[in-house]
């Protein structure tokens, strides 16, 4: 792709691109809060097995008790977000 043609591309405002840009940011997200949380690490990028990690954690959450779960996790979450902003410059 040329210049150009990337340039054009990150301008497209027709909605299915603006939603695809949306969605590929989403994504490039989530898959950082998976390195974010070392499971890349400790999986040794085996993505069967992170798979089936998140497939275990859908489960707890459809579980009795999962909306407390999801609490438990989000609070954790946020402190550590938390911590990261007070060590940025």
């Amino acid at each position: 792709m040329s210049r150009a043609e990337a340039v054009r591309a990150r301008s497209d405002n027709r909605a299915w691109a603006v939603e695809r840009r949306a969605r590929t940011r989403q994504l490039i997200e989530l898959g950082g809060l998976v390195q974010k949380a070392g499971l890349v690490d400790l999986t040794d990028d085996d993505r069967a097995a992170l798979l089936g990690a998140f497939l275990g954690l859908a489960d707890m959450l459809n579980s009795e008790g999962g909306k407390n779960l999801e609490e438990v996790w989000r609070r954790r979450g946020r402190r550590l977000f938390e911590a990261e902003q007070r060590t940025e410059p």
